[in-house]
C-alpha cells in the first residue's frame, strides 16, 4: 500500500489512502516514486480525491502535486531493544553512524512511522550512541545520521562544552543504558567558537565561553597567519582543538568511561560537521 508525500516538504505528517489512519514522517526533500497531480480543492494528504484539504495544508502544497511512495521504501516500526543493543560493537555503531550520514548527504527519503515508533519505545530505552552536540540549530542530530526516535541519546549544549552535567549524561547513556559510542560533534561557523576567539563576555555567557579557552589557545600555538575571527581557517582550527579537547575531557574526568573504552565497551570519537554539505568528518584519537 503506498505512501504519499507533497513535494519540496520536509518533516510533514501524511496519510496512507486507507480508512485507518496511520501517520508518517517524511525527513528529507529527497522524492522517490511518481508524481501526481491533484484537482484544485483536494486534499494534499490524502489519496482521496473528493476530500477537501484545512487551509493551511493546500497552502503548503505547491501546485498540488503529491509523490507516491512504494511501502517497501518505508522503514520498519521497531525501535532498538535491549537485545539489539547488545549485540552491536562499538565499532559497528560507528559504522551505522557514518552510512546514515552518507544517507543524508545524498538526501535520501526517509519515511518512518514515527506515531507507531513513539508507541513502541514507550516502555524502554536502548539506544546506540551518545551525541554531544552543539546547540545550533541548523545541525538536526537524529537526521544528520539517519536515526529515528530511540536510536540516540542527544546532548545539546553551546560549543559542545564538557562539563560535570554532561558527564554525568554520557555515563548514564554508557554505563547505566547501554550505549556503545559517545560522539563528540563540533560543526564550522560555530558561534561560540567565534565568540570565544573573541573574548566576549556577557551573563552566564562568559563562564561558558571559558571552557573553549584551551582550543583557542591550543589552536594559536600551533597556527601560522592571523590567529583571530576574521580568519576562517583560524575559526575551523579552533572547532576542531575544541572537539579533540572534549575528548580528551572525558577520559581525564569521567574514570568510568576512560574504563569502558580501554575495556572494549565504548569508544570515543570526534567529528565536525559542515554546514554547506552536511556532512560529518569523522576523526579519533588515541585514548
Amino acid at each position: 500500500m503506498p505512501y504519499v508525500r507533497m513535494a519540496g516538504l520536509s518533516h510533514t505528517n501524511l496519510h496512507p489512502p486507507m480508512k485507518k489512519t496511520l501517520a508518517v514522517s517524511i525527513l528529507s526533500i529527497g522524492l522517490i516514486g511518481s508524481a501526481v497531480s491533484l484537482q484544485a480543492g483536494t486534499s494534499c494528504c490524502s489519496t482521496d480525491k473528493t476530500a477537501k484539504a484545512p487551509a493551511d495544508k493546500m497552502a503548503a502544497c505547491p501546485a498540488g502535486k503529491m509523490v507516491t511512495i512504494p511501502e517497501s521504501e518505508v522503514i520498519p516500526n521497531t525501535v532498538l531493544t535491549q537485545q539489539d543493543q547488545s549485540q552491536l560493537e562499538p565499532e559497528q555503531v560507528l559504522t551505522i553512524l557514518k552510512e546514515g550520514n552518507k544517507e543524508y548527504i545524498a538526501d535520501n527519503l526517509t519515511v518512518r512511522n514515527n506515531s507507531q515508533r513513539v508507541r513502541d519505545a514507550s516502555a524502554g530505552q536502548y539506544p546506540m550512541a551518545v551525541i554531544l552536540s552543539c546547540l545550533d540549530s541548523r545541525v538536526p542530530v537524529e537526521d544528520v545520521f539517519h536515526r529515528g526516535i530511540g536510536d540516540l541519546f542527544v546532548a545539546r549544549v553551546a560549543g559542545n562544552i564538557v562539563n560535570e552535567d554532561m558527564l554525568g549524561s554520557m555515563e548514564f547513556a554508557c554505563k547505566v543504558s547501554g550505549s556503545k559510542l559517545i560522539l563528540v560533534l563540533g560543526h564550522d561557523r560555530c558561534g561560540a567558537v567565534r565568540s570565544a576567539i573573541q573574548g566576549v563576555e556577557l551573563g552566564n555567557i562568559t563562564a561558558m565561553l571559558s571552557k573553549i579557552q584551551p582550543a583557542v589557545k591550543e589552536a594559536q600555538s600551533n597556527f601560522s597567519g592571523d590567529a583571530d575571527v576574521s580568519n576562517s581557517e583560524f575559526v575551523q582550527a579552533v572547532c576542531d582543538d575544541n572537539v579533540k579537547l572534549a575528548m580528551e575531557q572525558i577520559r581525564k574526568e569521567s574514570p568510568i568511561l576512560k574504563q569502558m573504552e580501554d575495556d572494549g565497551e565504548i569508544i570515543i570519537v570526534g567529528g565536525v560537521y559542515h554546514l554547506d554539505t552536511g556532512e560529518v568528518e569523522f576523526f579519533e584519537t588515541e585514548s
